[in-house]
C-alpha cells in the first residue's frame, strides 16, 4: 500500500492591510506534489474546507516554471475541493505524514488554529512525518506538545527567513515574522543565504522536516519521500 499523506493549504486570502490578495504559494504546492505523485496517496485539506486561496503573485513569478504551469492548468480540483482539516483530528494513525504548502495565507489562519496545533501535535507523537515549506512551518511555530513543551523548541528548523521577507517587502504587512517567532519559541534556526534551496530534517528520527523557501519545494517533496 503507498504511504499516505496529508497536504494542508491555507484558507486565508488578504495579505494584511496592503490590500492584496495572498493564500498558498504555487511552487510549494506543484513541486512537493511531483514529487510524491503515483509513489503516495495524496490527501488535501484546509481549514474552512472547500476551494483554498491561491496567491496570485506566485503564479506570475512561476509562468516560466513548466511544473507550476503544469500543475496549475491539470490540478485545480485538488486546491477547488479541499477537505475540511478538522474532520482529520484523531486520524493521524492513517497517515503517514502530513504537509504545509507555504505561502504568507497560513502567517494568518494556520499560525493560530487551535485544531491543526492538534493534527500537528497528534502526527508528531504519532512519529508520523511532520512537514513544512517556506511560510509554512508558520503551522508549527505555537505547537505544544502533551508535556506542554513547544514542537519547535531544541529543534534544528529552517523557514522564510526575516531577510527573505524584508526583500519581498513584506515585513510591515505580516502578522509576526517567522524566523524570529520560531526561534523564540525555542527552535534552532537553520538557514541558507537567501533564495538559496535549504531542507531540514530533525525530531524523532528525522521526521520534522522543513524547507526554506521557493527553491526548496521540490527538494523538501525528496525529504518527505526518502522519510517515508
Amino acid at each position: 500500500m503507498a504511504p499516505k499523506v496529508l497536504f494542508v493549504l491555507s484558507s486565508h486570502k488578504e495579505l494584511g492591510n496592503t490590500g492584496k490578495t495572498t493564500g498558498w504559494y504555487l511552487p510549494e504546492f506543484a513541486h512537493p506534489y511531483y514529487k510524491l505523485e503515483g509513489k503516495t496517496d495524496i490527501t488535501v485539506a484546509s481549514p474552512k474546507g472547500g476551494e483554498a486561496p491561491l496567491d496570485p503573485s506566485s503564479v506570475e513569478a512561476f509562468k516560466e516554471d513548466a511544473e507550476s504551469t503544469k500543475f496549475l492548468k491539470e490540478k485545480g480540483s485538488l486546491w477547488k475541493n479541499t477537505e475540511k482539516l478538522s474532520s482529520f483530528i484523531g486520524k493521524a494513525d492513517q497517515f503517514d505524514a502530513i504537509f504545509y504548502v507555504g505561502g504568507h495565507g497560513p502567517m494568518y489562519d494556520l499560525a493560530t488554529d487551535a485544531e491543526s496545533q492538534q493534527l500537528i501535535k497528534e502526527f508528531y507523537e504519532s512519529g508520523k512525518v511532520v512537514s513544512a515549506v517556506c511560510h509554512g512551518p508558520a503551522a508549527l511555530v505555537n505547537v505544544k506538545l502533551s508535556d506542554g513543551t513547544h514542537l519547535v523548541s531544541g529543534q534544528e528548523v529552517t523557514a522564510f527567513t526575516d531577510a527573505e521577507e524584508d526583500q519581498v517587502g513584506l515585513s510591515s504587512a505580516v502578522p509576526f515574522m517567522l524566523e524570529t517567532q520560531l526561534a523564540a519559541n525555542g527552535a534552532k534556526i537553520v538557514k541558507a543565504d537567501a533564495w538559496q534551496a535549504k531542507v531540514v530534517a530533525s525530531g524523532k528520527n528525522g521526521k520534522l522536516i522543513t524547507g526554506q523557501n521557493p527553491a526548496s519545494a521540490g527538494p523538501i517533496g525528496e525529504a518527505i519521500l526518502a522519510a517515508l
